[in-house]
């Protein structure tokens, strides 16, 4: 089937039909077809960048902001990052029949809790167009059929990577209607895709606030929110500072586009005066606009990449080379600051102290908490959970980095013998 000439509708049925299918492969089958297509994607390394330039030249053309310019580029290092994806996905354990638990019930029924496939995943995306891929590995290793609704601005990269996985699904003998990727930039299309509750089960909307708004509005279909990333990084006064300084300055400018990446930075006032200047001094090195509160502006005089911090500089994603900084008073200081502004994404606090520490992850709530390491660790490539298909600020059902097993549910599976009630 041709995803350019079904309607919306034919194409959710379609993929609920093949949903049957690919949660009963086979372990075995779903890892030839990960390897395969990851040897697949290596070879046509090539003609995926070319189209990837295609749809930089295009928004570049148009105007497009350097932080989405960013997300959007595709890279030889980063194809084979997402062909090592493909790899650890599918050395990964197959979560679908997982046993989670199981006991045997007074009437000496055998019940086991058991892992399942969700069925047909939506996922909505801006820019990124690894996410074809990563949303397609993790949705089919866990059992599920996938429709993938990228953005206009990555359309020659999406339609050519959706292609390849389509010809390596068709070569493996798997239907692939397990893939459908379409772009389109009518948001009546999006309306209708968001209404086909009978055939898709979850929507994941991942991008900026008005996508994630606009699907939380006219979805009647559960989601899972993929939003904004305001991650901070409390510098106790405990802490190592040389390594402080390290994570903060790496935690902003190693990928300073991506979600998990440090947006604010708190300095506990006890080593204000001794850190806060060379920390300073490192941004200013790296390119890095600080803006900062009274004190922090106080230390930086004389710096012309140091400007005074207005209200709206806190609570914000930047996005780019630019970080907000503030001196609070301990951690009970750095707490109160977090809860007014965190997006339950990711929060660290570098410390030597552990009752910091262990008060710290207790009392902030985000979806990954880490000490001593930089918000950047939020990741499901780092954290050993394989290629993710993005990391959930919601607690329903999923929160963090989404790997296999959030792609699944869990339902009971019962062995009697003739039991009656």
């Amino acid at each position: 089937m041709d995803a350019q000439t079904l309607s919306i509708e034919q194409l959710a049925r379609a993929a609920r039909r093949a949903a049957t299918a690919v949660a009963t492969l086979t372990t075995e089958r779903k890892n030839q077809t990960l390897l395969a297509l990851a040897a697949r994607l290596a070879q046509r390394q090539d003609a995926i960048l070319q189209a990837n330039a295609q749809d930089l030249q295009l928004a570049e053309a148009a105007g497009l902001a350097s932080a989405k310019l960013q997300r959007l580029r595709l890279t030889a290092s980063g194809l084979g990052q997402l062909c090592d994806g493909l790899r650890q996905v599918a050395a990964l354990p197959d979560p679908v029949g997982a046993v989670v638990k199981g006991w045997t019930a007074p009437s000496g029924m055998l019940v086991s809790k058991v892992r399942t496939p969700l069925g047909v995943i939506c996922m909505i995306y801006e820019a990124r167009p690894g996410v074809t891929v990563d949303a397609f590995a993790l949705c089919f290793k866990s059992g599920n059929a996938c429709i993938l609704k990228g953005g206009k601005e990555a359309h020659h990269s999406n339609t050519l990577l959706a292609a390849i996985v389509r010809e390596t699904l068709t070569e493996q003998g798997v239907p692939p209607e397990a893939m459908t990727a379409f772009t389109s930039s009518s948001r009546d299309e999006l309306r209708e895709l968001l209404r086909q509750d009978a055939s898709i089960d979850l929507v994941i909307p991942r991008g900026g606030h008005e996508l994630i708004r606009f699907v939380a509005e006219h979805s009647r279909i559960p989601t899972v929110q993929h939003y904004q990333g305001v991650c901070h990084i409390f510098v106790h006064e405990r802490a190592d500072l040389e390594q402080s300084l390290r994570v903060c300055l790496t935690a902003k400018t190693s990928a300073p586009a991506t979600c998990n990446a440090a947006e604010c930075v708190l300095v506990d006032r006890a080593v204000a005066e001794r850190f806060v200047p060379d920390l300073l001094r490192a941004y200013g090195q790296a390119g890095v606009e600080v803006r900062g509160d009274e004190q922090v502006a106080r230390l930086g005089a004389g710096m012309a990449h140091v400007r005074p911090a207005g209200p709206e500089d806190f609570g914000r994603e930047f996005l780019d080379l630019i970080v907000a900084m503030r001196v609070v008073d301990g951690l009970e200081g750095a707490i109160e600051h977090i809860g007014r502004y965190t997006s339950n994404h990711s929060e660290a606090i570098l410390t030597e102290d552990q009752a910091t520490a262990t008060a710290f992850t207790q009392r902030v709530q985000a979806s990954c908490v880490l000490v001593n390491a930089s918000t950047r660790m939020n990741d499901g490539f780092a954290l050993g959970l394989g290629a993710e298909i993005g990391i959930s600020t919601t607690r329903v059902h999923a929160y963090g980095p989404m790997g296999l097993e959030e792609l699944t549910t869990q339902r009971y599976v019962v062995e009697g013998s003739g039991q009656t009630r």
